[in-house]
């Protein structure tokens, strides 16, 4: 009874614990900065009147989009060793700027626009270039800070799901500021863009304010090696059972553990000295999490595995979000011989929002099956890669035999869904994979 007692008053510690106004601060603080990370997934909302204005080509428009794409992707290690090693501070900071820079530059070359009939010089599209380049620097630093920050902030049974409403924020950013743009500044470009560089770099601010990491409340096992004169605990990790018979396969991880190496390879990276086994308290680590960082990852070959999944799906859907605009356009024009330019930008937002609202879905939805799969079905959280990169398959499939714009949903839904899926479900697999640290 005694026994009973103290389980509950622990659990019911925990749950309190868990939903601790700090905790809960950095969360909403983390889904308001990755509402401001996507707006690079609104870009062809204001991309036609944008190259209409300055008279560039659509290849150019295409160059504009991509910097913007490049700065989130090349800068992801950056962002996140130094959020790793220093917190988020550094990055939310060179968020606020990069994204005050980037849309205002963007909207003061808009504003001053060319010379009727002449595109503008090399020397300004470079600089529109830049400008864009900085809005993806932005987008990745925030989103970095957030997600690090919600991940060490909540336990590894709701981890998943914290994270993916972190991500469906980010997934749920296009159809945000289209929807507000449409109603307040139909029409009005400049004024799209002012409040594209004053919301996101606000936002910044207001993360740099309220998202840190929230240490986790103590566990049973740490309670009770502190009422017994803080006797040390070894890692279920580190314990080598006594094997009577030397068959080595005998001896395997736990079914459905979310650790285990898809490759079935994983390097030696923990000791079992006091030292180390110190360290680890200190932290407060899992039993068993692991700690593969730094260069530890080029010899693991479940980093290639995750590198070459996360080029081939996240290439697929950024070549469909960055020419969806065009293909609905290109399909209304097929289907209508007289062109009117107002219908088709209805059907060109149609896509922007329907793609924006599966990206949020998908990142909503993969947290809570990854949760599922791993607490009630005991399946690695991995098998969602399965789940998403089917989604991606049947999307394109459809994609290539719809030849009507009033089908196109369909297929920009499902992309959508995948797209926030695989990025919905990445973090917590890396985490399991690889460690927090």
């Amino acid at each position: 009874m005694v026994s009973d007692r103290e389980s509950l008053t622990h659990i019911e510690h925990n749950v309190s614990g868990l939903l601790s106004s700090p905790r809960v601060i950095t969360l909403l603080g983390s889904i308001l900065v990755a509402l401001s990370a996507g707006t690079n997934y609104v870009f062809s909302a204001y991309a036609p009147q944008l190259g209409a204005r300055l008279h560039i080509s659509h290849t150019q428009l295409n160059v504009v989009g991509l910097a913007a794409n490049f700065g989130i992707y090349v800068s992801g290690p950056i962002w996140g060793r130094i959020v790793d090693s220093r917190g988020p501070r550094i990055p939310l900071t060179t968020a606020f700027v990069c994204f005050l820079v980037g849309y205002a530059g963007m909207k003061r070359m808009y504003d001053e626009g060319t010379d009727s009939g002449t595109s503008i010089s090399p020397a300004h599209f470079a600089l529109l270039v830049i400008c864009s380049l900085l809005t993806g620097l932005g987008a990745n630093a925030g989103l970095a800070s957030a997600v690090n920050s919600t991940a060490k902030s909540f336990p590894e049974w709701a981890r998943a799901t914290t994270v993916s409403l972190v991500f469906s924020g980010l997934g749920l950013s296009a159809f945000l500021y289209s929807t507000v743009t449409n109603i307040l500044f139909p029409g009005d470009t400049s004024a799209f863009l002012l409040l594209l560089a004053l919301t996101t770099s606000v936002s910044a601010l207001v993360a740099l304010l309220a998202v840190r990491p929230v240490p986790l409340p103590p566990t049973r096992l740490d309670l009770r090696n502190d009422d017994h004169g803080g006797h040390e605990h070894i890692p279920r990790a580190r314990i080598t059972p006594f094997i009577a018979v030397p068959d080595i396969d005998t001896v395997s991880v736990a079914e459905g553990d979310s650790r285990t190496p898809l490759l079935g390879v994983r390097p030696e990276y923990r000791s079992s000295s006091a030292s180390e086994m110190e360290d680890t308290r200190s932290r407060s680590k899992p039993d068993n999490s692991p700690d593969i960082h730094g260069s530890m990852l080029w010899s693991t070959p479940d980093f290639y595995l995750v590198c070459t999944i996360m080029s081939l799906l996240s290439g697929t859907g950024i070549m469909y979000i960055n020419n969806v605009g065009s293909i609905s356009l290109a399909l209304f024009a097929e289907s209508n011989p007289n062109y009117d330019e107002v219908e088709a930008s209805k059907w060109q937002a149609a896509q922007v929002s329907t793609l924006s609202v599966g990206n949020f879905a998908g990142r909503l939805l993969i947290g809570l099956i990854s949760d599922l799969m791993r607490n009630q079905f005991h399946l690695p959280r991995a098998c969602c890669l399965c789940i998403v990169s089917s989604l991606f398959v049947v999307s394109q499939a459809l994609a290539i035999e719809i030849s009507s714009v009033s089908m196109l949903w369909v297929a920009t839904a499902l992309l959508g869904v995948a797209y926030g899926g695989l990025f919905g479900a990445l973090p917590t697999i890396v985490i399991d994979w690889f460690g927090l640290e």
